[in-house]
């Protein structure tokens, strides 16, 4: 695809400058002198890329740049600027790509590209969330590991065999196990999910097999337990890690025999249901401490399928934030919430030590809390409670590193330069000779 720029400045010779730069890298080019004749060149016909001119004598080039922001959500933005404050007021509205001048062939070119492969990657992440309204068993990302997860899914969804699901916490445990049970011949049938952390410890029989009426001390009357209630279906026990060895016991017997014995009663019941456990620890591990029993892991350990962290999932990141973002503004009735390149950045860099949990958690108290258009870095400091930080692919010099800090301050506290140069340590003066130089 060939984009398609359209260059707003109403400077004849830079209009003309830039037009020659930019066509000689292969972009269709169209060129207006101000913001009316930008807005209704954007209103005529489709525009992929806009370089303007902050400082045009119209209006405002801060103008156009929150039109397109309202009308043209999708349009990437290239601010060329004398003046420092401008990008922090540009950046308000999710535009980072800036060039100073006097510029070069080479800045504007970088630039361009850098916006230019912005805009493929949110057409790309667009096209992939159009995807996850038949996404499968409702479990989002498209990196290899989740491709090897449905794989196992289907493999293991026919058969009726026992399946232990590893992982840390957050990683989606029981969808995954809800995925098993509705794509297998028992979907029908009950799927039952038991916290086995949650019941107290003389508790935990009663509830899984069920007791007679007068079994113990207020038990007025005979009840069924989770087995029971599953029966014909699946019963999904989560943190198996967590039953005592006398408890392990029990329920060895109950899936060597196929049946189950009420609290209280002598009489046993033939049990049709499919097991399937989860866990974040170690099981051998628990087994050669002696926490575990080997004869109930090997009987549980038919299948394993082991979730990865989110960590290790960067390529379905930013997929899973743009995905709870749509979901939770639209519960919301709000305008989908977008989030700054650099912000991005940061949340793909972020370690998620809650997984999927932390990161769902973390976008809907951004969509609640955002009072502006675009969130940025700042905002993420404030939600999170804890440094995010940002990681570069490429080196940086010291002068990159500190301005960038600079332009983060000047964000946070709206580009009020008193306030920045406080924070900073330094005085307005020495503030205003580093702008120049960014």
């Amino acid at each position: 695809m060939v984009e398609h720029i359209l260059i707003a400045d109403d400077f004849p010779e830079s209009r003309v400058m830039i037009k020659n730069i930019l066509e000689a890298e292969g972009y269709i080019i169209t060129t207006v002198a101000g913001v009316f004749d930008a807005i209704r060149t954007l209103d005529s016909r489709t525009v992929d890329l806009v370089v303007i001119d902050i400082n045009m004598s119209d209006q405002s080039g801060i103008d156009l740049v929150k039109y397109i922001r309202d009308k043209f959500p999708d349009i990437e933005i290239v601010m060329i600027t004398t003046s420092p404050g401008a990008v922090g007021s540009g950046e308000k509205f999710g535009t980072e790509e800036y060039v100073a001048r006097p510029f070069n062939d080479d800045s504007l070119v970088k630039a361009v590209v850098r916006a230019r492969d912005k805009l493929k990657m949110r057409r790309t992440m667009k096209m992939q969330l159009h995807k996850l309204h038949s996404a499968p068993f409702g479990i989002i990302g498209q990196s290899t590991a989740i491709k090897k997860l449905i794989n196992m899914i289907e493999k293991t969804a026919p058969v009726s065999a026992t399946v232990i699901i590893s992982g840390e916490s957050g990683t989606g445990k029981e969808l995954v196990a809800r995925a098993i049970h509705y794509c297998s011949p028992r979907a029908s049938a009950p799927f039952v999910a038991v916290n086995c952390g949650s019941i107290p410890e003389n508790l935990v029989e009663s509830e899984l097999f069920g007791h007679v009426k007068g079994a113990f001390t207020g038990a007025f009357e005979t009840r069924s337990g989770f087995f029971q209630t599953a029966d014909v279906g699946t019963i999904f026990l989560d943190e198996i890690s967590e039953t005592s060895l006398a408890m392990q016991v029990k329920l060895l017997r109950v899936l060597q025999e196929k049946e189950i014995c009420m609290v209280g009663s002598r009489r046993t019941q033939k049990i049709d249901v499919r097991v399937i456990t989860s866990t974040n620890r170690d099981l051998t591990r628990l087994v050669d401490e002696g926490l575990f029993r080997a004869d109930l892991y090997y009987r549980l350990n038919v299948i394993t399928i082991d979730l990865p962290p989110l960590r290790d999932r960067e390529d379905d990141i930013l997929l899973l934030i743009h995905y709870f973002t749509a979901r939770f503004a639209g519960a919301m009735n709000k305008p989908v919430t977008r989030f700054s390149d650099r912000a991005l950045t940061a949340l793909k860099n972020y370690k998620w030590p809650g997984n999927i949990r932390e990161l769902e958690n973390v976008i809907h108290r951004l969509v609640i809390m955002a009072n502006e258009e675009t969130i940025d870095v700042t905002d993420l400091r404030a939600i999170m409670g804890t440094p995010v930080i940002k990681i570069q692919s490429d080196p940086r010099t010291l002068a990159m590193v500190e301005a960038d800090h600079i332009q983060d301050v000047l964000a946070g506290v709206k580009n009020n330069k008193t306030r920045a140069a406080e924070i900073l340590g330094i005085d307005r003066k020495t503030l205003r000779e580093k702008l120049k130089k960014i």
